[in-house]
């Protein structure tokens, strides 16, 4: 018990960035703080923290010894809460991981929404279109296009459909025009989308039985890493890009951008999944964040396959018989 309260002291000393006021709110003098830290140092045989007369930085295996720290104190938190008031407290941070432009323009509103429900809920949101690695991030919960992988230490759990579909600004379809076909795209300037893999310019659709394979052209087309530019670059007039129908659900809504080639559907969609541990304890809040965004996302699809529907192809006029 008195490493775990030395822990407690590392750990608040960290985050407040001094022994005195880290003493102070577990009710130690400062000289006594100063003095459990140097014990504890003398433990590990490790320096954790930079002393300075202005400041208390921690050291590069300080930082790395607060990380496991903090989560074990949380797994402890945890478990205490579970045995006084049941499974049903949902209380202390989560932390997840999600697209850039996914995260910006839903997932942080859905986040607010959880809050007013659960107050006590504090969130670490990272944007990234990269595939965090939840082991080594500390994420207790990812949001991802894509399905299982090999890691066999994580659940991937479906939690939506994830159509895709070719958008472009109004501004640029009243300057290029529309193509009418996928071989068409060849005479539009395209944005594409590059993951650690490589571009994502590959793009193959289907209109009934017809099937077209397109590839846009590197050499002419805007490349980013990040999805969020690559829908500020579509909304500034730059190109035609194959978006997440959760990406630009708003910007179809005010018509801000527009289906191009809405007769044809992008074969290649991957479905929406959250990734977390198998093996860790998953805490109430975690539980009540993947069953509040179950819920949310489906009223939400439902409402942007009826969009989608309205804004999609008109059924073609019949031919008069002679």
């Amino acid at each position: 018990m008195d490493r775990l309260g030395d822990i407690r002291l590392f750990v608040e000393a960290a985050q407040h960035g001094g022994i005195s006021a880290a003493g102070r709110k577990l009710g130690l003098t400062p000289a006594a703080a100063s003095a459990r830290l140097a014990k504890l140092e003398a433990a590990l045989a490790t320096r954790l923290f930079e002393r300075t007369t202005r400041q208390l930085r921690l050291t590069e295996e300080g930082r790395l010894y607060l990380n496991h720290c903090q989560q074990a104190l949380q797994a402890l938190d945890d478990g205490q809460a579970a045995l006084h008031a049941g499974r049903n407290v949902v209380r202390g941070k989560i932390r997840v991981s999600t697209t850039s432009d996914f995260g910006r323009n839903l997932l942080m509103g859905w986040l607010d929404e959880f809050n007013a429900s659960y107050p006590e809920v504090t969130f670490a949101l990272t944007l990234s279109d990269s595939v965090s690695n939840l082991l080594q991030d500390d994420i207790d919960l990812a949001i991802r296009f894509g399905g299982p992988r090999e890691d066999s230490s994580l659940v991937a759990r479906p939690i939506a459909a994830n159509r895709r579909i070719l958008v472009a600004s109004p501004d640029f379809l009243a300057r290029h025009g529309a193509p009418e076909t996928p071989a068409g795209l060849a005479r539009f300037p395209c944005i594409v989308l590059t993951i650690a893999s490589g571009p994502l310019n590959e793009w193959t659709f289907a209109r009934g039985a017809e099937i077209e394979h397109y590839t846009a052209p590197l050499d002419t087309s805007r490349e980013t890493n990040d999805g969020a530019v690559a829908r500020i670059w579509t909304l500034a007039g730059h190109g035609i890009s194959l978006k997440s129908m959760w990406d630009v659900d708003a910007d179809l809504c005010a018509g801000r951008l527009k289906i191009v080639l809405p007769d044809w559907r992008y074969t290649g969609d991957q479905p929406l999944h959250a990734f977390y541990h198998r093996n860790r304890y998953q805490p109430p809040r975690v539980t009540a964040l993947l069953e509040f965004l179950r819920e949310r996302f489906a009223r939400e699809e439902r409402a942007l396959e009826a969009l989608l529907n309205r804004l999609g192809p008109k059924p073609r006029a019949r031919a008069r018989k002679a």
